[in-house]
């Protein structure tokens, strides 16, 4: 019985035996079907500026195996980038920024915003008073007649406004007094480096009389110290004195200060030997030393003359112009 079924089967199988199925043989061959390549994408029609690019993860992206420098940058116009930056504002404040120290702010922030900002400085600062009093000068001049001399100054108010008080005088040792004065001044300041101060002199020595005063006090460029003032007696005479000094340090402590002073007159004082035109001129170097910040002895030498009339004046009456001292004092303040 399983003879008979499986005749059929070497039936079919005879004739798939008779194939051939050697391929190498065949005289053409089937080329390789490619892929036919896309063609180019038209982007002239799509709006990039409305792609949302934040929801984009950049960070996954390696670009390690990108090779930039096959990139031709030569047809790339970086000038229309846009990337000229705007020159950097070098303009100079307003010049009604610097008119006046109480209102200087207004003229950058405006006045509407100080009004409430000084209001409230005023609150936590106050308008207090403050005092102080400066020896400036208190020497022995040693050289042709031994002599001492005191210059000095104190104030009590605030910032703007103050009450100043000033005297000066020198005089011979085991003599007499020579020059005193003082001076009572109402100071202002006029901006924040100077102030103006009014007021009057009294003269004690070499006679009394009495001045009105007007002039000013503060610090010039470069660090020097100013005072100038015009006086005019009650006798009619005008006179003028400028100071200048300049504080150069060479250690934290020891301090070399420079000072100069000119002394002029509008007219001939017969009783005081005082010429119209220059006076007097005087030129001196101190060299001090802080033991203290309030406390500091000093050495120095000083050359005065007397100028022009005053010159020959003093000449007439057997006087030397000129005089040369060697200082030794103390500058001190509290």
């Amino acid at each position: 019985m399983r003879y008979l079924l499986a005749l059929p089967l070497l039936a079919l199988a005879a004739p798939l035996a008779a194939q051939d199925h050697d391929h190498s043989a065949t005289s053409q061959t089937a080329p390789d079907q490619a892929e036919p390549a896309p063609a180019p994408s038209d982007h002239s029609e799509m709006d990039h500026s409305a792609m949302d690019h934040s929801t984009m993860d950049h960070s996954t992206m390696d670009h390690s195996t990108m090779d930039h420098s096959t990139m031709d940058h030569s047809t790339m116009d970086h000038s229309a980038m846009g990337h000229d930056m705007p020159p950097a504002s070098n303009s100079a404040p307003p010049a009604r920024a610097l008119e006046g120290p109480l209102h200087a702010a207004d003229a950058i922030w405006g006045e509407a915003a100080m009004r409430p900002a000084r209001e409230q400085m005023a609150i936590e600062n106050g308008t207090f008073r403050t005092a102080s009093l400066l020896v400036e000068r208190f020497e022995a001049r040693l050289g042709s007649g031994d002599a001492y001399l005191w210059d000095m100054q104190g104030f009590i108010g605030g910032d703007l406004d103050r009450l100043v008080i000033k005297t000066e005088g020198e005089g011979e040792f085991g003599g007499a007094l020579d020059d005193a004065e003082v001076q009572a001044l109402w100071s202002h300041a006029i901006t924040p480096f100077f102030d103006l101060q009014m007021g009057a002199r009294l003269d004690v020595e070499p006679d009394t009389r009495s001045h009105a005063v007007l002039g000013v006090q503060g610090l010039a460029p470069y660090m020097i110290h100013l005072d100038a003032a015009a006086f005019l007696s009650d006798r009619g005479d005008v006179t003028a004195r400028i100071e200048a000094e300049y504080d150069q340090k060479i250690t934290q402590r020891v301090i070399l200060q420079p000072r100069v002073e000119v002394e002029l007159a509008a007219q001939d004082i017969a009783e005081r030997d005082i010429g119209a035109g220059f006076t007097s001129f005087a030129a001196g170097l101190r060299l001090r030393y802080e033991i203290v910040r309030e406390f500091a002895p000093y050495v120095g030498v000083e050359w005065s003359r007397k100028l022009g009339r005053t010159a020959d004046i003093a000449r007439l009456g057997g006087d030397d112009p000129s005089a040369t001292a060697v200082l030794v004092g103390i500058r001190t303040w509290f």
